[in-house]
């Protein structure tokens, strides 16, 4: 087994963070497949909009409820045996998917497999953090959010093609993705547990960023940037959630096509994710951050007056591009906020507010749509983008490495 520590390259291409990037893939297939199959699980149950809004935010409102213990967990009991656990509600998940008859039986099974995530993510981001140095961080972290993005292209493209080139149904993709699970949750059991860093690697606590603030996990620092993840949540939610409904009900596309079109642009993550991390490693998380940010807006505009056809798909596909260009950075600003021996809990602190906002925007959302139409989501979520971004100008400072 690779080390993972020993050399530029050893790092980058060690087995632990090929291993956490393999099982971020997997572990990210099963909520965009839910998404991509709302207008054929629409259609199969009878739903309206709203009533696909509250089942979208049930899941979301679980991983809100178990966030921070799941975060406790990674910190008490380590991140391999809690990456092995999360694996394992996915399979569950996945299979019971499979045999769903009713749409009561899916909100369980989604909720599992959504509910997956939220063990995981504590668990493999401290894994990331406690293994490499500083400096290299925000590249390691680039290369396994592009596993996550990955995954996300992933559940709509084998929808599609499932769909549309076998004839099968949706819920023969959840089973087809329950075998990779399990050969991710066997090689994750090859993985060297959680063990003491060297001084060169630890993190040290986060000092206060104003005289006199507490040396803790929950800074005013840290709490200003979680209220900027949770603005910037809602305006991405917003459009994401709705996104396959909006490209076959007003552009026309089947849902073939959609699947296609949503998966390749999630596909552009698996570039974009570690460009963004080599980036930030050299400009700064927090200057990249704002840049990426400042750039998506500017194509959610555009992506909001794009008439149908393949401008449409090329300005979307590009938005999504640059939607990922942040993720190193913002989780490296994470690792800087908060203590080495709270690492779990501060992830799970990261991705707390997306769960809370993931419960209330859904449902947000289909009643928008219900009085002003699908297309009054775009200046809402844009008018959140600005408010987060301002917030991330002015009131987030970031601790120099």
């Amino acid at each position: 087994m690779v080390d993972g520590r020993r050399s530029d390259v050893g790092r980058l291409m060690g087995f632990g963070l090929i291993v956490m990037t393999l099982t971020h893939t997997l572990t990210h297939v099963f909520a965009p497949l839910f998404k991509a199959s709302f207008p054929i699980i629409r259609e199969e149950f009878g739903l309206s909009i709203q009533q696909l809004g509250v089942i979208a935010a049930i899941p979301p409102l679980f991983q809100a409820i178990l966030s921070i213990p799941a975060g406790m967990l990674t910190d008490r009991f380590g991140s391999k045996r809690m990456l092995i656990a999360s694996l394992v509600v996915a399979i569950a998940g996945s299979l019971l998917a499979v045999f769903t008859t009713n749409p009561l039986m899916l909100i369980v099974a989604v909720s599992l497999v959504q509910l997956n995530t939220t063990i995981y993510h504590p668990a493999s981001y401290s894994y990331v953090t406690r293994t490499f140095t500083r400096g290299d961080r925000p590249k390691a972290l680039g290369v396994h959010g592009a596993g996550g993005t990955f995954g996300m292209s992933l559940g709509p493209l084998t929808l599609g093609l499932f769909m549309g080139s076998f004839g099968l149904s949706w819920r023969a993709v959840y089973l087809f993705w329950a075998f990779p699970v399990l050969l991710g949750t066997a090689l994750s059991l090859k993985l060297v547990g959680d063990e003491p860093m060297n001084a060169e690697y630890e993190v040290e606590t986060p000092q206060p960023v104003e005289e006199g603030e507490p040396m803790s996990l929950l800074t005013k620092a840290l709490v200003i940037f979680l209220i900027y993840t949770a603005i910037r949540t809602v305006g991405m939610q917003m459009i994401g959630t709705f996104m396959p409904l909006y490209i076959v009900d007003e552009k026309g596309f089947s849902t073939v096509q959609m699947n296609f079109i949503y998966g390749v642009a999630s596909l552009t993550g698996l570039f974009s994710a570690p460009l963004g991390g080599v980036i930030a490693s050299r400009l700064g998380s927090k200057r990249w951050l704002i840049s990426s940010i400042s750039i998506s807006l500017v194509l959610l505009a555009l992506v909001s007056v794009m008439p149908g056809g393949i401008l449409f798909v090329v300005v979307y596909i590009v938005y999504r591009f640059t939607g990922t260009l942040g993720m190193a950075a913002r989780s490296n600003l994470v690792a800087k906020l908060t203590p080495s021996s709270q690492r779990g809990v501060g992830y799970a602190l990261m991705f707390l507010p997306g769960s809370i906002m993931g419960a209330i925007t859904p449902i947000l959302a289909a009643y928008l749509i219900g009085f002003y139409g699908i297309g009054s989501l775009f200046p809402v979520a844009m008018g959140m983008y600005v408010v987060s971004l301002a917030i991330l100008v002015f009131l987030i400072k970031e601790r120099p490495d």
